[in-house]
């Protein structure tokens, strides 16, 4: 801490100590410092303008990592301030390592001495720390993971007598983060916030929560910011302490900033001397994608109101991407209307056009960009140099097949691989246990998942007697309901279980696979698991179920469909570097790549129907903004492809390109190939007049290729294995067959049928043909289904229009 003298001029700060920093630094009317040396005209504007506030406006490619860190140096070597009374906020640990890095780079070890350069939760928690009392804290609080919050949660709402079940704590662990990050405390939730939770008493179960943290000594992470909002709201000479301790703050990716944090950087930096206004924000308003978790693109439009006499330093020279690709972005994000605008260029070539390829089909357009892959690598470009960007992490999988099938090696970013995901490693364990009761570790994984009270007492007990008689645990377990060794709840939920994988196991023979894993699914709880968890995961899991499910019927039956993704799993990539990056469009932000592939651009998937459901044009404005950032990941090559026609919640559906194909320039994008529905641009009207009717005489090689195939129009809304038809409800599976089954009609041998009336020609006894199962003989007449003892393929039960006598 500086003397209180020193504190009370800020004008002190700026005048050179003997020994100190400026005494190393060069003399301003001396040659120029060298980590001045390479920036553009706007760069060293936003580096040297040091004084009141300033928004640095940095589009992407346009260097803001350089200015930030490069700033933070010229603070320090022209004796602006201390290294301590500099505060650098960053969203991650990552940037905030990097940041330090280059900043003793430029200065050397002094960056070192910067304790307030982290995270907003670190230096939140730093200073919650040293005041901890003022807030009813201790200074050793615990701050809670989001296990302990979700547990806590549960004491807190049993103690309430309010079903769990109904109102699960995961839920609850939502609403109060989405209210701490807009830091209303208890007491500020609106009554109708409340009313989402538990009949209203969302806002009485925050404040118990609470009152429950404080008891343990304990904050969670929202805490970190909220209760210091209160600390300095409450407490003036403790705000008026930092504001004239940190002479500088610096903040990065200011656009991603939620309320709380705002807030906090607001109070931190509107000091009533001139002198303790110095903030820098640094961000991007064409790049404000997390709005879903809390972000507010808000906070960086309304920067020039909150700090009057704000500078504005626009960072539009772009180092990374080719004219084509930059004139493309530009354009596309000009089509919205909340930002504060800039035109990024750049003295670049050129380049390539950004090019459209239209799919028939998801799989033929993982087709079209494994191919594409395959023939850049064949002409020497890196596959490290490549990437694949999608809207939801559910179109990875057919993609992710496509790269195995072609032996090219690939990494997921920021997830694991398709089939390595939770929730789809349950569901193949499900899947397992149907087809091989034997299968011991699907078995255990999923006895208690979802929860159903099997617990590590009912395992062992398993595993004890199934040791003993050397059998599998199914089996065990088979043995072990009928006696007295389990206690009588566990034991009925078990047989339960057990009665239901011999009821799916039975159904192996009369379902196609794919309708047999949603049953499974749904009837065993885990599809109804994942639509009661209200976490920000838990729609994304749902659409890899759907998916999955999707997959299945690709393959002929359920016994390859495992082989296969027994193969695709083990297949690894080695300790190689050269695989192909395969991420969301969320997860690329921050990275570059000289080539970017990104399918799916198609309206309901890419802009997104649910964003555009749940925030109206605030929705399709950040979904334009994804697309942007997606564009501006390529150096060289950006790759854009749609499918007519897309599996959609299970069902075949017809789409049309994104709105975003549209708002891009003609002149800077190329169509390679396209199915007769679509026109783009300029020629003649726009498709969105045109949709429904007949489709265009237009015909590009893919669709020659579609109509070869015998798939039909487009737009008929039918594609291989399905039929079209309405949407799907939210967040369930539509069933086909399966919805008529469970109105009354029976599914036999993967045929839909009412129930059965009427008698049979056929009798016990009579010898019958069937052209799959071969020849039998009839056990027992139903109306008009049969039980058949078939010579090779065993009992099945058949209808008697699809036999013949013999």
């Amino acid at each position: 801490m500086p003397s209180p003298d020193h504190r009370s001029d800020p004008g002190l700060a700026h005048t050179p100590r003997p020994g100190g920093i400026a005494a190393r630094a060069k003399a301003h009317a001396g040659p120029e410092p060298g980590y001045l040396g390479g920036l553009n005209a706007e760069q060293r504007l936003a580096v040297e303008t040091t004084e009141g506030p300033v928004l640095v406006l940095a589009g992407a490619g346009t260097g803001k990592t350089r200015v930030l860190t490069t700033r933070i140096a010229h603070i320090l070597a022209t004796g602006r301030a201390q290294p301590s009374q500099i505060l650098a906020v960053t969203f991650t640990n990552k940037a905030a390592r990097e940041m330090k890095e280059r900043v003793a780079h430029l200065v050397g070890a002094v960056a070192e001495g910067m304790p307030w350069l982290g995270t907003f939760h670190s230096i939140g928690t730093r200073i919650l720390r040293r005041h901890a009392e003022l807030v009813g804290l201790k200074s050793n609080f615990t701050i809670l993971d989001t296990d302990d919050q979700i547990r806590l949660m549960k004491q807190v709402i049993a103690a309430e007598n309010i079903d769990e079940k109904r109102w699960p704590a995961r839920q609850l662990a939502g609403l109060i983060d989405s209210w701490k990050n807009r830091a209303l405390g208890p007491d500020q939730v609106l009554p109708g916030e409340a009313q989402a939770f538990a009949n209203g008493r969302g806002g009485e179960l925050y404040r118990l929560y609470q009152e429950r943290l404080k008891t343990l000594n304990a904050a969670d992470f929202g805490d970190l910011l909220v209760e210091a909002i209160r600390l300095f709201r409450e407490n003036a000479d403790v705000l008026e302490l930092y504001q004239r301790r940190f002479r500088y703050v610096l903040v990065d990716e200011y656009q991603d900033t939620n309320v709380a944090q705002y807030l906090w950087l607001r109070l931190l930096a509107q000091g009533r001397e001139p002198g303790q206004r110095n903030l820098a924000c640094v961000g991007d308003d064409d790049q404000s994608i997390y709005g879903w978790r809390g972000a507010e693109v808000d906070n960086i439009l309304r920067f020039e109101h909150d700090f009057p006499g704000a500078r504005v330093v626009r960072l539009e020279r772009n180092y990374r991407s080719t004219g084509h690709i930059l004139t493309a972005a530009s354009a596309l994000i000009a089509h919205n209307q909340g930002r504060l605008g800039k035109t990024l260029r750049t003295e670049d070539v050129a380049g390539e056009p950004v090019t459209i390829t239209g799919a028939w089909d998801s799989e033929e357009e993982a087709r079209l960009v494994g191919e594409e892959i395959e023939a850049l690598h064949v002409k020497g470009h890196s596959l490290a140099e490549m990437a694949i960007l999608v809207r939801i992490s559910a179109q990875m999988r057919e993609l992710e097949d496509r790269l195995v099938q072609l032996g090219v090696p690939y990494r997921v970013i920021g997830g694991p691989r398709f089939y390595e995901r939770m929730e789809i490693r349950d569901a193949l364990a499900y899947l397992r246990c149907v087809a091989s009761p034997a299968d011991d570790l699907a078995f255990e994984r999923i006895l208690n998942t979802p929860k159903r009270g099997l617990g590590d007492a009912t395992v062992q007990v398993l595993h004890a007697h199934a040791r003993a008689a050397r059998i599998p645990l199914m089996e065990a377990a088979r043995y072990l309901v009928e006696t007295e060794e389990l206690k009588p709840k566990p034991r009925g939920t078990l047989r339960e279980l057990l009665t239901a994988f011999g009821r799916w196991s039975g159904l192996m023979d009369t379902l196609r696979q794919g309708e047999l894993a949603e049953i499974v699914l749904e009837e065993s709880g885990y599809t109804d698991m994942w639509q009661r968890d209200r976490s920000a995961e838990a729609a994304g899991r749902l659409e890899n179920l759907k998916e999955l499910v999707r997959s299945l019927e690709e393959f002929p039956d359920l016994q390859a469909f495992l082989e296969h993704v027994s193969l695709v799993m083990e297949i690894g990539d080695g300790d190689t570097n050269e695989r192909v990056s395969l991420m969301t469009l969320h997860a690329a932000k921050g990275l570059e790549f000289e080539t970017v592939f990104l399918p799916g651009w198609e309206e309901g998937l890419f802009p997104n129907q649910r964003a555009l459901d749940e925030s109206g044009r605030a929705g399709l404005e950040e979904e334009r903004r994804l697309a942007h950032v997606g564009l501006t990941r390529a150096r060289r090559r950006a790759r854009i492809y749609f499918a007519s026609n897309r599996r959609i919640h299970g069902m075949w559906n017809a789409t049309v390109p994104s709105r975003f194909i549209d708002e891009l320039p003609e002149s800077a994008v190329e169509v390679i190939d396209a199915p007769a529905s679509y026109s783009y641009g300029g020629y003649g009207a726009s498709r969105f007049d045109t949709v429904g009717q007949t489709p265009s005489s237009y015909a590009t090689p893919g669709w020659q290729r579609a109509q070869a195939r015998g798939f039909g129009s487009p737009g008929g809304g039918f594609g291989r294995g399905g039929t079209g038809g309405g949407g799907p409800g939210h967040g369930g599976f539509d069933r086909g067959a399966g919805q008529a089954r469970r109105r009354g009609g029976t599914v036999i041998e993967g045929e839909l049928v009412a129930k059965s009336t009427g008698s049979s020609a056929f009798s016990n006894g009579d010898r019958v043909f069937h052209q799959k199962f071969g020849p039998g003989a009839v056990v027992a007449v139903d109306g008009n289904k049969l039980t058949v003892d078939f010579d090779k393929a065993g009992r099945k039960m058949v209808l008697d229009s699809f036999v013949t006598r013999g």
